[in-house]
């Protein structure tokens, strides 16, 4: 199974509360991670972009570092591990996307992939001018799939003559042309999204319902990716995100979490809430609609809270989802968590002993 960090590129990480650990995205912080990662053979980092925050007393994801720039560095101080940045594909031209992509595959040397997303929070594109209104919502696959045959026309050929319903190309070009098919990543849980990633990524991730300590929260999800790949003769894996909360005793990782808890953003979550809301008719199984349903915690998402040896044996457990390709991970300290997970979870887990020795 492979193992990927979803990076800390925006404050706080991914717990909205003012007693977790707190600290500013930096690139010596996203470097120790990365290179930590590499060095106990994870097999991927990835990280978010994300253009304004949800506020609230933890000023939850106020400051967030720019995802392809901090790809690029990251490259350059690595050797080994695949790097995955973000696109908006509201905010960041097709064709400047290719080009973006094309050199930090170069300054890798074919270890760069791109995951896309159409954007659903209306404030952060709204704030530039950038938002197109309500009827994105119902389109956003639409163009995405537009974007997408964009890039892939200029990374095969460096020409581009699509004269599309969002996008007009006019014999764009582009050069030097990427060392090898760049892998796309998508996020789609609503039907067209799978629908999408099922006919045009390499992985799709399949986040579960928020689960403690249920390795098969993602099960469900991936099942459904399953089945749109089938339909569309494509063999696109998927990736389940989860959280770990680590310590000695199940225990203290359990103290841990609801000291947490104890500390929610309750103001921030709301607005997350209010900005979810946007979509008048959400599909089912979208973010959107996931995200209004969601219990106030401070990580909505699947975590693995316990001791060593319970994450270890939980995560093998994940392994076993038919159709799972992988695993990426959150951390409630990222520096301590990215140590834990190498010394003392992955040597326990059965299903990363490839790894470990390649490590």
């Amino acid at each position: 199974m492979q193992i990927g960090v979803f990076l800390p590129i925006g404050n706080n990480g991914w717990l909205i509360s003012t007693t977790s650990p707190q600290y500013a995205p930096s690139f010596e912080l996203n470097r120790t991670v990365t290179q930590a990662a590499e060095r106990y053979g994870l097999d991927f980092v990835l990280s978010m972009i994300k253009l304004r925050g949800f506020g609230g007393a933890s000023g939850y994801w106020d400051q967030n570092l720019d995802s392809f720039t901090l790809m690029s560095a990251l490259a350059a101080v690595t050797s080994r591990i695949q790097l995955y940045a973000t696109v908006p594909i509201l905010a960041v031209p097709p064709a400047i996307a290719a080009r973006q992509a094309m050199t930090i595959d170069n300054i890798s040397g074919g270890r760069f992939g791109l995951n896309l997303i159409t954007g659903w929070q209306k404030a952060e594109y709204a704030q530039m001018g950038l938002w197109p209104g309500e009827a994105h919502y119902g389109q956003r696959y639409d163009m995405l799939t537009e974007y997408v045959s964009i890039m892939q026309a200029l990374w095969t050929t460096g020409r581009c003559d699509l004269k599309g319903r969002f996008f007009t190309m006019e014999d764009c070009r582009l050069g030097p042309l990427p060392s090898r098919p760049i892998p796309m990543i998508a996020a789609g849980t609503s039907d067209p999204g799978m629908a999408f990633a099922a006919q045009c990524c390499t992985y799709n991730f399949c986040t579960g319902q928020g689960a403690i300590n249920d390795p098969r929260d993602s099960a469900a999800n991936v099942a459904r990716l399953r089945q749109a790949t089938a339909a569309a003769g494509t063999q696109v894996q998927a990736l389940a995100l989860t959280m770990v909360i680590a310590d000695e005793t199940d225990a203290a990782a359990e103290a841990k979490w609801q000291h947490y808890v104890a500390g929610t953003d309750h103001e921030a979550l709301a607005w997350r809430v209010a900005q979810a809301s946007g979509d008048a008719n959400p599909t089912a199984n979208s973010h959107s609609l996931h995200l209004r349903k969601a219990t106030p915690l401070p990580n909505g998402g699947s975590k693995l809270i316990g001791s060593y040896a319970t994450i270890a044996r939980l995560l093998d457990e994940m392994a076993e989802i038919e159709g799972l390709a992988g695993v990426m991970l959150t951390f409630d300290d990222f520096r301590i968590g990215i140590e834990q997970f190498g010394q003392r979870i992955q040597p326990l887990m059965r299903s990363r002993q490839n790894a470990l020795q390649a490590a």
